[in-house]
């Protein structure tokens, strides 16, 4: 049960993780990451920053241990000539005293000489620590110039892509707009090209009509001229005159080719 619980707890996390993400501002997620990019930049300058003054800290330890060295040392000799001027004095407690002295400058030189060594091999550890610092500062200093630049660059492809969605949003509106309102031009073209070949055909059907009725009348007209000569030929026969308000027959009208 407690499988079940979790892994739909997992789900819903995801699911809702997605969902922030599709709903989330580009630009904003932007310069969060830039944001981000700069606070780590910030942290590793800080951290390089306590790793350099590690190593200052330790020259300075041990330029200091080199002058108590210089000077202790200094002072050994001091305490072993003194005691040598008061044995051959005589002065034995002098001598006592300063040899006493010498031997403790000379245990301070071995403890100083010691720190020292200790204190080179530090310091060259620290120094490395300090190089290796400055340059994972300095490379990603570069790191950072670049997602700059790379913000710019997104920046400029973003607002492209805005522009780009408000216009093909803007175009399917006016799509959407025309389908429902206005007919669209390819309907308008093809009640256009409808009405022109109904209009093509009917003036070819009044064409062919007009043909016709003239075939017709010329063949009446032949047909009369036909029976006139014919009743003229049937006068003659039968030796009747044609009738003085007779008009002469007309003239026999040639053939006609149509076209």
């Amino acid at each position: 049960m407690w499988k079940v619980l979790k892994r739909r707890w997992r789900y819903f996390t995801a699911r809702l993780a997605g969902r922030l993400e599709e709903s989330a501002d580009p630009k904003i997620q932007l310069e969060q990451a830039i944001a981000e990019a700069r606070e780590q930049h910030r942290r590793l300058k800080d951290q390089a920053a306590n790793v350099i003054a590690n190593h200052k800290q330790t020259e300075i330890r041990l330029n200091r241990a080199l002058s108590d060295l210089e000077r202790v040392n200094r002072n050994a000799r001091q305490a072993i000539m003194m005691a040598e001027e008061a044995s051959a004095a005589g002065d034995t407690s002098k001598a006592e005293s300063y040899t006493s002295a010498a031997e403790q400058l000379a245990g301070r030189l071995i403890s100083l000489e010691s720190e020292i060594e200790g204190l080179k091999t530090l310091l060259f550890q620290t120094s490395e620590a300090a190089d290796q610092a400055k340059a994972a500062v300095s490379q990603n200093s570069l790191s950072l110039q670049e997602k700059l630049s790379e913000r710019q660059k997104l920046l400029g492809q973003l607002d492209q892509a805005r522009m780009q969605e408000q216009m093909n949003e803007a175009m399917s509106t006016l799509s959407e707009a025309v389908g429902e309102d206005v007919p669209t031009l390819s309907e308008v073209r093809e009640k256009i090209e409808a009405r022109y070949a109904k209009a093509k055909g009917a003036s070819e059907l009044v064409e062919q009509d007009s043909s016709e009725g003239r075939m017709l009348e010329i063949e009446a007209a032949a047909r009369n001229q036909e029976a006139k000569a014919r009743l003229s030929q049937l006068r003659e026969q039968l030796g009747i005159e044609a009738s003085s308000t007779q008009t002469a027959p007309p003239q026999e009208i040639p053939n006609k080719t149509t076209n």
